[in-house]
Parts: C-alpha cells; sequence; structure tokens
C-alpha cells in the first residue's frame, strides 16, 4: 500500500496543470457551448410541439 502512494505521488509530480487562463478560456468554451445546444435542442422541442398540434 505504501508502494503504491509513493507512486501515486511520483506520477502526480509529472502532471502539467493547466494555467488560470487556459482554464478561464475552457469554461468560456463550455458555457457558450452548453447555451447554444440549449438553445438548439429548446427551438427543436417547439418546432415539434408545433409540428404535433397542427396535425393532430
Amino acid at each position: 500500500m505504501v508502494k503504491f502512494f509513493k507512486s501515486v505521488v511520483e506520477e502526480m509530480k509529472l502532471v502539467t496543470w493547466p494555467t488560470a487562463k487556459q482554464n478561464r478560456h475552457d469554461t468560456a468554451i463550455v458555457i457558450v457551448s452548453s447555451i447554444l445546444f440549449a438553445a438548439y435542442l429548446g427551438l427543436l422541442d417547439l418546432l415539434f410541439t408545433n409540428v404535433t398540434q397542427i396535425v393532430m
């Protein structure tokens, strides 16, 4: 068990962590993508709702 934790510590030293600027950029991309995807799905839902009301 001790060997495992020592190897974890050694691996964590090799990790390259993103900078604060990279984090802000990536977060902005995720937020904008989520908003666009939600708007797209909302429009599809509106379209299909209207089509089904017209058909019925």
